[in-house]
């Protein structure tokens, strides 16, 4: 099996987990790649790195991966789902993060997930992905216009609202008075969305929801809806620029420019073990179900 490994950070947090994960890989006898960056990061901080030489490095990703091991938090997966991209290459996290929705696996149960992993004991769960266009064209977003968690407009350079004109399929929804505006698919919906008070979303839910930031008009509420609508956002403020994000990705846009937001035609593979389910993930990570009563 050829394993990619793919990290941001290499601190205190993700010291442990990182040598349980290589130690137990070289054990067998995996054929590994570490992305360049955080191989450099490992070599860097590891008194003892000699063992992993015989691990080699990647900068770019192809269809001969099976398997893309992340390791850090949430975080660390938006961003190598911008290696996998379209490939279909199945993703899975290993929590040396905060909460870790995403991230599941903690450092306690690496062995015993990547023996699982191996053998092909794991559920692969489909997650959608958006996709924007800008017109005109902005060359920072038509580089990388993909999100799995979601996209977001918000201000900048001002504490003064924005106003966000909305359209769906091409007919006018509203005019979003705010700090900003999210667009979320089910993935995402447990993230910024749901911090701004957007509900939580079944990742097989063939759904987008749209959340607005901090509202001047007390009556907008998140709005639930099919994932085949294509939306457009025309933002417009005191000043000259607002800003787009995808995922952890940012760009700067100028106002006036209409966004294209809508289902992007490819997903993601993320590796759910069996004995993992994204309820138990929200018991877990929520706390629902703590309630004395229960």
């Amino acid at each position: 099996m050829k394993i990619a490994i793919f990290g941001q950070f290499y601190h205190k947090h993700s010291e442990i987990p990182v040598e349980i994960l290589l130690k137990h890989l070289l054990k067998k006898q995996a054929d590994i790649y570490i992305e360049r960056h955080f191989f450099d990061l490992i070599h860097d901080e590891l008194e003892n790195d000699e063992p992993y030489y015989a691990f080699k490095t990647f900068e770019v990703l192809d269809h001969t991966y099976d398997l893309l091991i992340s390791i850090g938090g949430d975080g660390t997966i938006l961003r190598a789902v911008t290696f996998v991209k379209e490939l279909g290459i199945p993703i899975v996290g290993i929590n040396a993060g905060r909460l870790g929705f995403l991230a599941t696996i903690p450092k306690e149960h690496i062995e015993q997930a990547i023996d699982d992993i191996l053998e092909g004991h794991y559920n692969i769960s489909e997650r959608s992905l958006l996709e924007i266009s800008t017109t005109p064209e902005n060359k920072t977003i038509s580089e990388m216009n993909f999100a799995l968690n979601e996209i977001a407009v918000s201000r900048k350079d001002t504490t003064s609202m924005i106003t966000v004109e909305t359209s769906l399929n091409n007919e006018y929804l509203t005019s979003y008075w705010s700090d900003g505006l999210i667009i979320a698919t089910p993935t995402g919906s447990t993230g910024y969305s749901l911090s701004c008070g957007g509900p939580v979303i079944t990742p097989d839910t063939n759904s987008l929801v749209l959340t607005p930031i901090a509202p001047h008009n007390l009556n907008a509420r998140p709005l639930i809806i099919t994932d085949s609508t294509e939306i457009k956002l025309k933002v417009s403020g005191r000043e000259d620029n607002y800003l787009v994000s995808l995922d952890s990705r940012i760009a700067t846009i100028d106002n006036d420019t209409v966004l294209t937001i809508k289902k992007a035609n490819f997903s993601i593979k993320m590796i759910e073990l069996l004995n993992e389910s994204f309820l138990k993930t929200l018991r877990k990570k929520l706390l629902w179900g703590e309630d004395k009563r229960n």
